[in-house]
Formats: structure tokens, sequence, C-alpha cells
């Protein structure tokens, strides 16, 4: 076995020649792993590091929010106002570090994900097989590898046949065999990091991890997950453009006006400037989106379902159609054998020597089990002449020409094979020629089997002779094709595989949320429909097999759909096909999957589910989401999750739009009225302190409305950014400004001083933050019973409010930086009059505009 120097170096100095066999079936031991592990690092290609805190820190810095607060800093400095400069400043560095907290909050959120989501690998340490995390792998370590497995590292195959793609290194497409080098001399024993077994099974050696592994050394970096700006993301990153040109252009605007119309200096005019270019800019928008997209995939993790891409938490509130694999998702995948149709022994022994030895397939488990049970090796052995023990000598795999597979057996006698099948029953009776009445009577009998609800394979053998033994030839020419033998059909097997038992209820909650499921199996049609009545899918479930759906047009297919629920023997192509279909009539596709084939079809989904239990890393990597338990249940909570999140962020995006209106009124209109300037940037810092949190923490942490999962799905395309979606918001702010605005002309018309007019406006302005929470909180409930639903940010923040207006009030420098002045009795009945007219107002656009639920789309009424 010849390996590269630079393999050498890394994978063999440590490891004797003595040695070599016994970690090659022992493994590692568990202590030489952590030695290894500390010596040479973790598994990690390069560029998969978090981010750091300088850049963090640069990215907030570098926002326009801070750089306008900095600005208006220097320039109170520049006045010789240094106690307002200082004000100003601590404030901004006091919500630069709550940001900053609230940024690195989030990324330690995706971090962990992302490490909950990196593959796994399968080793053997201490002499059992063991999962551990691929980014632990070790030089030495002995991988298990199947159909499916990324590998983790670059490895040396010991024993086992792989098909492998390599395409990620070589760009080709073809499949490349590995062999172990007693098996072909010729062939290319060395397997490599990132690639991806698409059949069989074996056991490799670990040579070279992270930075020495052939995919590190040309610096490709697959184990780190660069996030895709998610619909919204963008589309609140066009909005924030737009409306900072605009808040540059009307600021420049004012300060012209400012300067020409009141004869304002220069400085105090840039200051006015800032101030409202600060009061138009609602820059809270993408920290809201971020922010609440991945503590949603934190909270999603909480419920067993890991999310391995942040931007599928925001489909997920919009899924119309859910297309679930039955086996497993909706079942328990406990399989056991029920029923066997023969010659019991029979077909047990041929159907577990069809079977892989080392498998993870449940009923091929299943079948080990029952043959143990029944003692079905002693029973049958001495009837087909071949050794105890031995493994197959060749494969035919399953196919989609022919849903069966075939191992083949030497016997005792020179020269002839027994050959095992197991497939679907159709496929295997085919392959047995068996006349038209047989059958027939085979197929009834099938029929039966699947309406109890079980799961049917069919099983055969074969005898096979060699005949290259008169032609000279040194090695076996095998038959191109399973139907190139003539088999004896031996009988059926049935498996039963129980519904979970919380299945129903997670399907009337679908049902009532206006999401269609679709069940989609490769299962017979028989079986599928017996399990769809017992978990309530359909009594009489308009189903489709694959073979009808091969003959149906597109345009045929998309009518069906709309009705369907239960698709049978389907192949991973024609998955793909439905999950297309269905997007292409408009609907928003969740699609459940495990198996290599199924990656193109979670791929093209709009939310791809993988199983974290079954599942292949292929699958995993394929999809956004993975169900660390299976379950179907879990789906469900995830979509209840989605639709939590994005109503959540439509109700901080409505309460930025409405709390942002009032202060742009304030910043705008009393220089055009050559009234005194009443916000200046310390005031909108003081206002900053209440509507980051309130938009962060408070509306993040908001429970679900109580008819959530009553709701029909959002509409696709449906923007919180809408003028629909921001309409009754802006009526909001419009009439919070306009009373504002009102009290603030009563006041300077009747005398008041210019301090205390601002005192008061300004207070309620600060209070009627607090009004508009409560009030976007949730728009079917009162905002006077805001606090009756608990959030514990909410309450936090009204006493933080009440705490930092105390603190204002009692230290008089804090009153002369921002120009407040202490407020009578009887002006804190003028403030009191004017926010129960505030609130009077929000009451009313309540009233006047109720928030409907998402239009309806017709499929989901079926």
């Amino acid at each position: 076995m010849q390996t590269s120097p630079e393999h050498d170096r890394q994978g063999s100095h440590s490891t004797s020649k003595s040695t070599l066999e016994t970690i090659q079936y022992s493994g590692l031991s568990s202590i030489q792993a952590s030695d290894r592990l500390r010596r040479d690092g973790q598994n990690l290609l390069p560029g998969s590091v978090p981010v750091s805190a300088f850049r963090l820190v640069a990215e907030v810095v570098t926002e326009p929010m801070f750089l306008m607060l900095l600005s208006a800093g220097g320039l109170y400095f520049a006045l010789g106002d240094r106690g307002e400069a200082f004000f100003l400043l601590a404030v901004v560095f006091l919500i630069m570090a709550m940001t900053i907290f609230q940024h690195s909050r989030t990324q330690r959120q995706l971090e962990s994900l992302r490490a909950l989501s990196a593959p796994r690998a399968l080793v053997i340490r201490d002499g059992v097989e063991q999962r551990i995390p691929g980014l632990e792998v070790v030089c030495d370590d002995i991988l298990v590898l199947r159909e499916g497995d990324r590998i983790a590292a670059d490895a040396y195959l010991l024993e086992g046949s792989l098909e492998v793609d390599e395409s990620l290194l070589t760009g080709e497409s073809v499949t490349v065999t590995k062999l172990t080098q007693e098996k072909n001399d010729s062939v290319d024993v060395q397997l490599y990091a990132s690639t991806v077994v698409t059949k069989g099974y074996g056991r490799a050696r670990v040579i070279a991890t992270a930075q020495k592994t052939a995919v590190g050394k040309i610096s490709i970096d697959l184990s780190s997950v660069n996030e895709v700006p998610s619909m919204l993301q963008q589309r609140s990153r066009r909005l924030i453009r737009w409306l900072g040109s605009l808040a540059l252009f009307l600021a420049l605007a004012q300060i012209i006006l400012n300067i020409w119309w009141n004869q304002t200096p220069l400085l105090p005019s840039i200051l006015s400037g800032i101030a409202f270019a600060m009061a138009i800019l609602p820059e809270e928008i993408p920290v809201v989106i971020t922010v609440f997209l991945a503590l949603g995939a934190w909270r999603l993790a909480q419920q067993k379902v890991l999310t391995r891409r942040v931007t599928a938490v925001e489909a997920l509130g919009g899924i119309t159609v859910l297309a679930v694999d039955k086996t497993g998702t909706l079942t328990m995948n406990r399989m056991s054998v029920a029923q066997i149709n023969g010659d019991a022994a029979s077909v047990a022994w041929c159907a577990l020597h069809a079977s892989i030895q080392d498998t993870v397939d449940p009923m091929e488990r299943a079948l080990q089990t029952y043959c143990e049970q029944e003692q079905v090796k002693e029973k049958w052995l001495n009837d087909v002449k071949i050794k105890s023990g031995e493994d197959a000598v060749y494969d035919y795999a399953l196919s989609a020409d022919l849903l069966a597979m075939t191992r083949v057996y030497k016997t005792e006698q020179a020269h002839e094979y027994l050959l095992a099948t197991k497939g679907a029953p159709e496929a295997v009776i085919g392959l047995c020629k068996l006349t038209s009445s047989e059958q027939e009577a085979e197929h009834k009998k099938v029929a039966e089997m699947a309406s109890c609800g079980l799961r049917v394979l069919g099983v055969a053998r074969a005898y096979w002779r060699d005949s290259t033994i008169h032609s000279g030839e040194s090695k076996v020419l095998w038959p191109a094709s399973q139907r190139d033998f003539i088999f004896e059909y031996v009988g059926l097997v049935g498996f039963e595989d129980p519904p979970r038992p919380e299945v129903p209820d997670a399907l009337a909650q679908c049902q009532r949320a206006g999401i269609r499921v679709l069940m989609m199996t490769g299962d017979h049609l028989e079986t599928a429909v017996a399990i769809a009545r017992k978990i309530g899918l359909s009594e009489h479930p308009d189903s489709l097999t694959g073979s009808e759906l091969d003959g149906l047009s597109d345009q045929a297919l998309q009518i069906r759909l709309k009705t369907l629920s239960l698709c049978a023997r389907l192949k991973p192509s024609q998955k793909l096909r439905l999950v297309k279909l269905l997007q292409m009539s408009g609907e928003v596709v969740g699609m459940t999957g495990d198996g290599v084939n199924d990656a193109p079809a979670l791929r093209a989904a709009d939310v791809g589910v993988a199983m974290g239990e079954r599942g292949t890393d292929v699958a995993r990597e394929s999809a956004a989401l993975v169900l660390l338990d299976d379950s179907f249940v879990s789906i469900v909570k995830a979509i209840a999750q989605g639709r939590k999140i994005d109503e959540n962020i439509r109700k901080a995006t409505g309460f930025i739009f409405s709390v942002h209106v009032p202060i742009i009124a304030l910043a705008l209109i009393p220089p055009i009225l050559h009234w005194p300037m009443l916000l200046m940037p310390a005031h909108i810092v003081l206002l900053e302190l209440v509507i980051d949190p309130a938009c962060t923490l408070v509306f993040e942490s908001e429970p679900e409305d109580s008819d959530l999962m009553a709701r029909p799905p959002r509409a696709l395309g449906d923007s919180p950014f809408s003028l629909r979606a921001i309409f009754p918001s802006l009526w909001q702010g419009f009439g919070i400004a306009v009373t504002l605005v009102v009290t603030y002309a009563w006041l300077d018309l009747t005398g008041w001083s210019q301090d205390l007019t601002r005192t008061l406006v300004m207070v309620a302005l600060l209070m009627s933050v607090l009004l508009i929470i409560l009030a976007n909180r949730n728009h079917a409930r009162s905002l006077l019973l805001g606090f009756s639903v608990p959030n514990r940010w909410m309450k936090r923040l009204t006493i933080a409010v009440v705490i930092v207006l105390i603190v204002v009030f009692a230290l008089p420098s804090l009153r002369e930086v921002l120009k407040l002045a202490p407020l009578s009795m009887q002006e804190i009945l003028v403030l009191c009059i004017v926010l129960v007219v505030c609130t009077l107002w929000l009451e009313l656009v309540r009233f006047l505009s109720p928030r409907k639920p998402h239009a309806l789309r017709g499929s989901n009424c079926t």
C-alpha cells in the first residue's frame, strides 16, 4: 500500500507496523484519540472559523446610525457644549455595547448550530462503533463507511468495496470504484475528505485530516456555512438603502433651509439635519430580521429541529404543502417481521442473505432479529451447501430499472453459486418467470398483506454455475443483469411498522392551519393507503402510483396535485418532479427525505427536511432542516415556530414604522414653522435606548397568538414591508405625531417655556413608545390588556424607562444636558391627558383596521 510522503508524515509516524493490524480491527483507544486530537488539532478545513470579536465591533461601528451619532458628538465638542458631547458619546457607546452583545449572542447561537449540523463520522474506538463529530476525527481512526456518508478525512480502504463521488475534486460526475488491494491492485484505494460514498460498505484508516487532506491543500472550505441572505433580508436591505438615500437628501435640504430661511448658524443646522436623518432611518429593521431568524433557529434546536440554513426559518411559516415520507416520519421506524407467506425458514433465510450483513436498514435488522429468534440458520443451513459466515462474493444493487437486489454466495460445489434476492414483490415475481395465474395469485397475496398496513418484500433464489471455467478465463464473468438468471420464487415477507401515536393530532393541526399533507412513499399502494387511514390522513385518499405518474403530462399532473394526498411506489426522480410542479402551482413546499437519491428534491424544496437518525450525510447536507428525532410532530412544531417568528417580525416591523413617524414629525415640523428646535441628537439617542431593546428583546420573546395554527399560511411573496402590511402602523404613528405636534404648538402659544415644552413632549413621546409596543404585541387585543399576557422583557423595559426618567429628573446636570425642566403636578396632569388621547387613537386604529389573517390559497381548502 503506497502513501504520499505528506500522508506518511502525518498519519503514520505515531503508528508502528506492529500496531497497525490491531488498530485495523479495534480502532484507536479513547486515550490515543485524545492525544492525536491535542497534537494535530481539530479536523477543520481552512476558513472554518467563527467571526472574530474585532470584525464584529468593526461591523457595528461602521453602521450609518453610529457614524451619525459620532458626528453629532464631534459637533457638540466644536460648539463647546462638552456636557452634551460627553452624554451623547456615553450613550452611543452604551448602545454600541448593547448591539455588540446582541450580535455576539446571535453569533454564538449560529456557531453552536453549525457545530451541531456539521457532518458526523462513524468510527471504531475502543473496539466498538461510535458516532462522533467530523472535526474530532484523527489520524489512524478507522472509519466505517456506508452509502450516503461524506468521508470525514483522507483515508485508505482496508476492507469492503465502495463507489465514491469525487466530482468535488475532479469535476467528473462519474463515480470512482474503490477496492482493497487484495481485490484489485489497479484500483485506487485512497479515499478523499469531503467526497461522498454513493454505494457499498467499507472500513478505512485515516491518513490525513484538516489542512493536510487533498481538499484542504487547495483551500476549499466546505465545513463552514456560507449563508445567502434570505428574501426578507434582501428586501430589508433594499428598503434601508432607499430610506438612507432619502434621509440624506432631506437632511441636506433641512440644513440648507435652516441656514437660508431660519438664519441658523452652520453647526446647529448640521446638528438639526443629523437629528432628522436619524429620525428617518429605521436602522433597527436589518438587526431585527437577523436576530429573529438566528434566535428562531436556536429555539428550533430546542425542539429537536436543527437548522442548517437560517434562511429556511423564514420559509417555514409559509409552507402550504408538506410532502412527507411514510417510514420513520409518520411511522415508528421499528420494523418487525409480522407475516411470512411461503416456507417460513426458506423465505427468512433467503431474505436475510439478500441483505447487507452489517446494516442500518430497519427491515434488514428486523430480518436478523427474526432469524436469530427462530433459529433460521440452523434449520435451513444444511440445504444450501454454503459455508457459515461466508460473505457475498458479488452484488447486484437495487436500481430504478429493477427494484430488487441480489447477493451472490459461493457454494461448496466448485464454480457453483447461490443467489439470494429480495425486493418489490412485482419486481421479484417478474424475475421468476411465473405463469399468469401464478402471478395473479401472488399479486393477490401481496394486496391482502399490504391492505393490513404491512410493507411487503418478495423473495427468490437461484443457482448459477460459472461457465468461464471452459474458456480459460481467470476471473468470473458475471452476467450483466439479474434478469439473466433463472430464479425460483420463494415467497413473501411482510413487515409491520406501526404509526406514531402522536401523528393523528399533528395531522389535524396541519389541516386547521391550511397545510396539505402529501404522503410520498416507495411502498406498495395498499400499504400506504392502510397507514393513511390509521393516521387520519384520509379515509379514501386520492392516490397515485409512480407508474401512473410517468404516464401523465406536467399539466395533467398539476391538476391531479390539487387534490392528491398519497403517492406510492415513487422513485427519487419522481419526487423531484412533484416538488417542482407544486412550486410552479404557487405552493411553498416542505419535503422530508433520508437517502442519497432524495438530495435533489430536498435541495429543490422551499424547506428540505432530512432525517437525523436514519438519514445519510448527503441528505442532511442538502436539506435546510434536520429532524433529530425523525418525528412528523417535530416538523409541525417547527412550522408553528416559523409562523411565530414571521408574526413577531411583522409586529416588530410595524412598531418600528409606527414609532418613527412621530419622531420624524417632531424633527421636521419645528424648523419648517420657525419653532425652536425640539429634538436634538441626544434626545433621539435616549429614544434609541428604548426602541432597540423593544425590537430585539420584547418582540422576539413575544409568545405566539392562540390562533396562530388556526390561520392559513401567508400568501406567497407577502412582505412585512408592503404598504398593506405597514399601513395600520403608519396610521398609529400619524395619530401620535399629530397629538404631540398639536400639544407642542398649544404649549408654545400659551407661553410655556421652551425647556418645559420640550420636557412634556419628550416624556409623552417616550411613554408613547411603550404604548405603541403594547398596541403591536397583539392586534386583536386592547393595549390596555397588554400586560395580561406574560412577556418578561416588556415588564423589564417598562421598569427601565421609569428608572431612566427618575434618574434624568433627579440629576440637574443631566436635565441641563438634555435641556429639560422638572414637571409640576399641573404639567403631569397635562401629560396624562396627552397620553390618554394617544391611547384612544391607538385603540381607534385597532378597531377600524383589524389585522386580517393571511389570504387562504384555494389548494389548501381541499
